[in-house]
């Protein structure tokens, strides 16, 4: 939790650059920071519940590093706390973790040229701390498009969970008129391991662009697990400098 404080009070000093505001999704955009970039993503609050068990997220990070040859290093993880914890079961719990490369596949709209952006990202699935204990791995196609009026970004994943299964995840982001300072977004996505529930989210928010380097976002989650019902608000920002 200290480190995330002071990476954004480092990140509030040091703001430069355009931000590309991909929170507050689960999917991702064909874009990727220019190099010697870094950009992060933060929820320092949100808060789920999924049906009676209610979870507080504190914080979620996302780190992107711009590398040569168009492409970025992604690394991420998220600190959960259980409010209301069953006997037996940690108050916290870090998950989500991960670390993956991104790749420009084709420069496009996403990069002021003309036609979809296409990239690929590729990684490993970690181990979570008080939580899943195996190790994974992803593999993703991203195709993006913008026009004046609306930006659409279409996600494709295969994964070998750390549950070592296979996975399928298929996600869409809509988004509004980038140039409007504040836009309006949604995303819906749905994904299934074998033996394991499908997974269907929907999402409805907002990116707030304060200046170019800082954007902050809004979203409300409900999605549904096998029978289980989730609902989720995320609160977070996105900062980028070089």
């Amino acid at each position: 939790m200290k480190t995330a404080i002071a990476l954004v009070g480092l990140a509030f000093v040091l703001v430069s650059g355009p931000a590309l505001a991909l929170r507050p999704y689960d999917s991702t955009d064909a874009d990727v920071a220019r190099r010697g970039e870094f950009e992060l993503e933060l929820e320092p609050l949100g808060w789920r519940r999924e049906d009676s068990r209610r979870i507080l997220v504190a914080p979620a990070v996302v780190g992107n590093f711009g590398l040569e040859g168009d492409r970025e290093l992604v690394i991420q993880g998220q600190r959960e706390v259980a409010l209301d914890p069953a006997p037996g079961e940690p108050g916290s719990a870090i998950v989500d973790n991960g670390i993956f490369i991104k790749q420009m596949l084709r420069q496009g709209a996403l990069q002021d040229a003309s036609g979809p952006s296409v990239a690929t990202e590729y990684g490993l699935l970690l181990p979570s701390v008080h939580g899943e204990k195996g190790t994974g791995l992803s593999v993703a196609g991203i195709v993006s498009q913008r026009t004046e009026s609306v930006s659409v970004h279409l996600n494709a994943a295969l994964a070998w969970t750390r549950e070592h299964e296979p996975g399928l995840f298929l996600g869409a982001i809509l988004e509004g008129p980038y140039s409007w300072a504040v836009r309006p977004v949604a995303e819906v996505f749905g994904e299934q391991a074998s033996g394991s529930p499908r997974v269907t989210s929907r999402l409805v928010g907002a990116i707030w662009r304060v200046r170019d380097g800082l954007s902050f976002d809004v979203g409300f989650r409900r999605a549904h697990d096998g029978e289980e019902t989730i609902r989720e608000l995320r609160l977070g920002l996105t900062l980028a400098f070089g």
